[in-house]
């Protein structure tokens, strides 16, 4: 079977203003949805006031974004080789890649169930806590274990509907899906009293509505006319192909995770008001990547697209446009971050000590999204292209250059020289991929 790249015809397209914006802002609403979903969570339980039963939810949701981080390429790398075949107009490879990576994501989620015991003994003997809190942490996963299967299709589906540039729908379904959670969770914890098990079933009955709803709202849209064969589906080659697109994703985001998690250890070092004040900050650099995520998801469709239908003009115009739209963002972020700053620090924290030290950081704060939202689009246009090679390697080259500065920085400023390799570090990301997209692209529309 071809693949889209090897399709010689050249298809054109228009990139617009408009067009970005009707992916990035749906996307971006998804997204911040998101948050609501654990603070609710953690609320109902905090209700109960057991602080080990907080504890145990705390520890058991912080497995599971390890466990859906692990796995989260499902959602990317669909994108990126769905655009493309959209881009190619091949009917019968967007449905394969649908189907394939539902198969692939079914498999992994019954493999998770299957090494539940152990993956939860490993988690809690690196979390520690009490044998209150332990025991509240396995109430809990015991039952949203179950949800795994259904929370990767949902990925699957979610990344299939963004390569479609269909975000609207997107959106539609992520809303569902927290909307119900949120209300299955506060029923079944304040209504029905089922304590931690109420908002694991919430989860897990949330996850697994929204994988059928998706799954009946995708199969309207899979006309028969172009269903693929199973031989197309399992096809040796795509499915190499997107086995290798997804290790160098899962890879580039574990060394992501390893970043951010050496800038938490770091600050812990530095005494708990350092730490207590990173962790608010940096709820601030989250705050802006909701948002910039929105404009990488565009990012991902227009360029992946621009890709199959091997339209030079197309991957270039969406490159600008999300970078335009991207810095935008991103400058009205940091304004907001800096006159928003003192104030929220005062309401997240009563404590003068930890306030004293986050306003001293904070200027670093605000300039994060400046710094990083290169690196945003950039993971957008490598998704979408599936130059996953290159994301990999640049991560791991920028990650090398983050603990270099490190090494050098903190010693003579101290935090002040931590979050200055942090911003280096989101700097290089973005400068490296753009570096490499120049010379990828003479590859790609030679």
């Amino acid at each position: 079977m071809a693949s889209p790249l090897s399709d010689p015809i050249i298809r054109p397209f228009a990139v617009t203003h408009r067009g970005i914006l009707a992916i990035a802002v749906p996307m971006t609403l998804a997204y911040l949805s998101t948050p609501l979903l654990g603070i609710t969570g953690m609320t109902v339980i905090g209700r109960l006031g057991d602080a080990s039963l907080l504890g145990g939810v705390a520890f058991g949701a912080l497995i599971f974004d390890f466990i859906f981080a692990t796995f989260n390429f499902l959602r990317s790398g669909t994108t990126g080789l769905t655009a493309q075949a959209l881009g190619a107009d091949d009917r019968r490879e967007i449905q394969a890649t649908f189907f394939r990576a539902l198969i692939v994501a079914v498999a992994i989620g019954l493999a998770v169930i299957l090494m539940s015991k152990p993956v939860l003994v490993v988690g809690l003997s690196l979390l520690g806590g009490s044998e209150d809190v332990r025991e509240a942490a396995s109430t809990y996963y015991d039952v949203r274990i179950l949800s795994t299967p259904f929370a990767l299709m949902n990925y699957v589906m979610l990344g299939w509907l963004i390569g479609l540039g269909r975000s609207g729908v997107g959106l539609f379904l992520q809303t569902f899906l927290n909307g119900l959670n949120i209300g299955l969770s506060i029923l079944f914890v304040m209504g029905l009293g089922w304590g931690v098990a109420g908002v694991a079933w919430g989860t897990t009955i949330g996850e697994a509505v929204t994988a059928l709803l998706g799954l009946a709202i995708a199969f309207r849209a899979l006309h028969a006319s172009s269903r693929p064969r199973w031989s197309q589906v399992l096809d040796r080659m795509a499915i190499l192909r997107m086995v290798a697109v997804n290790r160098d994703i899962m890879i580039r985001s574990f060394t992501l995770l390893f970043a951010f998690a050496f800038f938490t250890a770091r600050g812990a070092r530095m005494g708990d008001a350092v730490l207590a004040a990173n962790a608010i900050l940096m709820n601030l650099y989250l705050v802006g990547g909701y948002f910039l995520d929105g404009f990488a998801a565009a990012a991902e469709q227009y360029a992946g697209r621009a890709i199959g239908a091997r339209y030079r003009p197309a991957f270039v115009r969406s490159v600008k446009l999300t970078l335009f739209w991207g810095y935008c963002l991103a400058f009205l972020a940091a304004l907001g971050f800096w006159f928003g700053g003192p104030p929220l620090i005062d309401f997240m924290t009563t404590n003068e000590a930890v306030r004293a030290a986050a306003r001293t950081y904070l200027i670093w704060a605000v300039l994060t999204p400046i710094a990083g939202v290169l690196a945003f689009e950039m993971d957008g246009v490598f998704i979408g292209a599936t130059w996953s090679a290159d994301m990999r390697n640049m991560m791991l080259l920028s990650l090398a250059l983050y603990l270099a500065v490190w090494a050098v920085a903190e010693p003579a400023f101290g935090a002040h020289g931590l979050w200055f390799a942090l911003l280096v570090f989101l700097s290089a990301r973005g400068i490296s991929l753009f570096w490499r997209m120049r010379k990828r692209m003479e590859t790609a529309f030679g």
